[in-house]
């Protein structure tokens, strides 16, 4: 065939290798994965089982970060992930060592993942979303095509990002978004169904969102004051709370 594997390239049983595509030392591919062809697949790039990496893809390269001078790092990707055409995502530096993404986890074709960034499991980025270094991205999170996330931002669980939408801080879980910059437009409340949350988890959420973006003339540090007085405590408010408290960036705003 016409590609090049590194004779150092460690490669599981039943990984299939396409035409025109180069793996270079120091990369490790689980069981049942299928390499397209044209792919290249740079040092300290570990991908897992029954992954599909489609044509033009690149895995491992080094990050567009002046400030990497050739540190090891890596890239860790998880099992039964689709890494579509000519989508990149890039290893990582010596702030955290490597870019991970998650088990079961889709990236659509022309997606760019940038060094550091860690992305949860069952996440999907359509075509043409454009992760900025350091960004961090928890289970269950969908961006619409040809959106695109800052740096050092975080978008938490079952949030959904609108297509064309510009993520400047960070997006609390739960949370629908758009515009740019994004904004707060509700709860993804299709996507928790979906999920086989209850009826009344969905309206505890919209009544915590309601005192953080309802037009009542709280600022946050009210807001969540607020709900710890009103809202009983129960495992989903208070990662709601401790998103919000915990954000280095700040939380997007709510729609005008």
């Amino acid at each position: 065939m016409n590609n090049f594997i590194h004779p150092n390239a460690q490669l599981g049983n039943h990984v299939i290798v396409e035409h025109f595509t180069t793996i270079y030392d120091d990369v490790i591919i689980g069981n049942n994965t299928w390499i397209g062809p044209n792919v290249t697949i740079f040092p300290g790039s570990r991908i897992g089982s029954d992954c599909k990496v489609f044509p033009g893809a690149v895995i491992g390269a080094i990050p567009q970060d002046l400030k990497f001078i050739g540190e090891y790092s890596t890239v860790e990707i998880g099992d039964r992930v689709l890494i579509r055409e000519c989508a990149t995502i890039n290893r990582g530096t010596s702030v955290s060592g490597t870019t991970r993404v998650g088990n079961d986890t889709m990236l659509m074709a022309y997606v760019h993942v940038a060094h550091d960034c860690i992305i949860g499991q069952h996440c999907i980025l359509a075509n043409s979303t454009n992760l900025a270094g350091h960004v961090t991205i928890e289970d269950y999170a969908y961006f619409g095509g040809m959106s695109g996330a800052h740096q050092f931002t975080k978008i938490g669980k079952h949030s959904f990002i609108s297509g064309g939408s510009m993520i400047g801080k960070d997006v609390p879980p739960f949370c629908l978004v758009m515009r740019n910059p994004a904004q707060y437009a509700g709860i993804n409340s299709v996507g928790l169904k979906r999920n086989n949350f209850t009826l009344e988890e969905i309206h505890m959420i919209q009544d915590i969102y309601r005192l953080i973006f309802g037009n009542n003339g709280l600022n946050t540090s009210q807001a969540l004051k607020k709900i710890e007085e009103e809202i009983s405590t129960s495992p989903l408010r208070d990662y709601i709370l401790d998103f919000v408290k915990s954000s280095e960036r700040g939380i997007i705003k709510g729609i005008d």
